[in-house]
Parts: C-alpha cells; structure tokens; sequence
C-alpha cells in the first residue's frame, strides 16, 4: 500500500499512477494520492521524505516550492497520525534544523525551508543514517556489477 501526500501539482503523472494501480489491484495492494496531511500519514509504517529543491535548482524554484511544500512539512503533528512504530527516511542531506549557512539564510528572508523537523529527524523513528548506510553499499554494488 502506497500513499503520496502533497500538493496535487506534484502528484506523480497519471500514466505512471494508472499503471502501479493496475499492479496493485493485481498484487493486492493500494494507490492512494492525497493533499490531505491527516488522511496521508493515517496509521502509515514508513514516512519518507525528500528535499523540496535540489541542488543546482535556480533561487526562483526556492519560494514556490517553500510555499507548496510547507504544508507537508515532517513534523510530530504529521507523524503523530502514523503508527507508533512507524519509522522516517529521508535519503539525506535534508534540511531538519537552521544550523547549515543556506537554512539560516532562509530563515532570515522568512522562509522555513525544512522539509522535517528535528524532533522528527533525530527521533527513535529516524532511520535515515541507517538508509544512506545502505544506500552507499547498494552503490558499491552496482559498481562491481557493472564492471566485473
């Protein structure tokens, strides 16, 4: 069972949505797309989130993005709706406290560009240094694959 929650302009596209439903429906799973926070995070085991700009991304996309995605912020009130075992994931670096030079410079021009907070980030539910572990050794990985 899958869920995406956000703003409905990032939605993923119907054609790719219309195909995974089709794979659920035969595998017994479940598509749901959501802009509600509550309905998004209900009883949910995994919560993942991911930087709302990626780096080389022009200043102009900062705002937007800020203002669409704020709303679906990782905070405990969102994560207060998931299961109480539920764990978070972020495939990091990810923006969670206003200690790095570009959150501040955020924060000074009114933005809170966290995409999680810390009481999220650095909880017993984070397993996001645990994620980037594996993902360095799925890497090395697809390296020898490819060149062995």
């Amino acid at each position: 069972d899958f869920v995406a929650c956000t703003n409905r302009e990032y939605f993923p596209n119907q054609e790719l949505v219309d195909y995974c439903r089709k794979v659920a429906e035969e595998t017994g799973g479940s598509i749901t797309l959501t802009e509600d926070v509550a309905e998004g995070c209900k009883d949910a085991d995994v919560i993942y989130t991911d930087g709302w700009v990626s780096m080389g991304e022009p200043d102009e996309v900062w705002e937007k993005r800020i203002h669409d995605l704020l709303p679906y912020q990782v905070n405990a009130k969102a994560f207060s709706y998931a299961k109480d075992s539920a764990i978070f994931m972020h495939c990091l670096p990810s923006f969670h406290d206003f200690e790095t030079t570009m959150a501040q410079s955020q924060k000074e021009l009114g933005y809170d560009i966290r995409e999680v907070t810390d009481d999220v980030f650095k909880s017993r539910h984070s397993k996001v240094f645990d994620e980037a572990e594996n993902r360095m050794h799925t890497i090395k990985a697809v390296i020898v694959a490819t060149i062995g």
